[in-house]
């Protein structure tokens, strides 16, 4: 099956400095160890991990790069693509609230594969804590308003406690397309944990310039089921419509998870029962659409 990849990475850290991946002690990581990450993971990796599934195109997302040189990030996905035809289009590494913040952004969309910025705001660790979280910051907003005249999209990653800021950001901007990363970061599977999340995406879904992928959903000490994301999957989709969602892999981060190909064979017994059309957009042309890569 031929597929459009809407979230993976690239690295190398012995060539380059990506701080969570180089610097000791190691930051804490959502899925636990990750020392099996700590390697260069390039193309030919990545192609052989999705077989059987075909690659037809990727969104590279940018992979906490030395924030010190965010530019220079792009520059080394550009010989990748030079070298590998992967990937089709990237999301760059921009801090909206840096000092540099108008410079960064204007190098990053001069690359003609570069279709959107990610800057993960401040967040909370705990959805208890009601006050406001990096999105609400005026220097960030302003960082955020220069997208639009750039055509820059904006990939966004937070917990799902502060999506209620992700869709005042979504109104107050409506010319940014905001693609919510990993399905708003569903990692409380309690009751409450799914109703407070569930909550909080279906206020995004309301914003017609927010569009999802679906990707993300490994569970510390869990191998990647389908009985524990159907309900995460469908639910995404059910709110925000078949059109605005993508699948992604994450790769290789999700391998600490699943398999390539159990994370997609997956997907496909989830949605099964939709429409071919709901389908290919689904695991293809969604992602083409939503980051113009035609």
């Amino acid at each position: 099956m031929n597929i459009v990849d809407a979230h993976q990475h690239f690295w190398n850290p012995g060539l380059n400095h990506y701080p969570w991946l180089c610097d000791e002690p190691p930051v804490p990581f959502r899925y636990g160890d990750y020392s099996a990450l700590r390697r260069p993971y390039l193309p030919p990796e990545y192609r052989a991990d999705a077989a059987p599934f075909v690659v037809e195109k990727s969104v590279y997302v940018e992979a906490e790069w030395n924030p010190a040189d965010p530019v220079g990030e792009m520059r080394y996905i550009e010989a990748l693509r030079r070298d590998h035809e992967l990937p089709t289009v990237a999301v760059a590494q921009a801090w909206l609230d840096a000092v540099d913040a108008a410079a960064v952004l204007e190098q990053q969309a001069a690359f003609s594969f570069v279709r959107s910025v990610r800057h993960k705001p401040r967040a909370h660790r705990a959805p208890g804590d009601s006050t406001p979280g990096g999105m609400s910051d005026a220097k960030w907003r302003a960082g955020y308003a220069r997208l639009a005249r750039l055509g820059l999209r904006f990939d966004l990653q937070t917990p799902w406690w502060h999506l209620g800021e992700a869709a005042r950001l979504a109104s107050d901007f409506p010319d940014t397309l905001l693609i919510l990363n990993h399905t708003g970061l569903p990692a409380d599977r309690s009751a409450q944990g799914i109703a407070g999340w569930s909550k909080a995406m279906r206020g995004l879904a309301a914003c017609p310039n927010a569009a999802v992928k679906i990707s993300g959903l490994g569970l510390p000490g869990r191998p990647w089921t389908v009985a524990d994301n159907r309900d995460i999957v469908r639910s995404v989709i059910e709110l925000f419509g078949p059109a605005r969602c993508m699948f992604a892999s994450n790769f290789p981060v999700d391998s600490l998870c699943a398999s390539f190909a159990t994370i997609f064979h997956g997907f496909q017994a989830i949605v099964g029962d939709l429409s071919d059309a709901e389908q290919r957009g689904l695991f293809r042309d969604n992602a083409i659409r939503l980051y113009a890569m035609e």
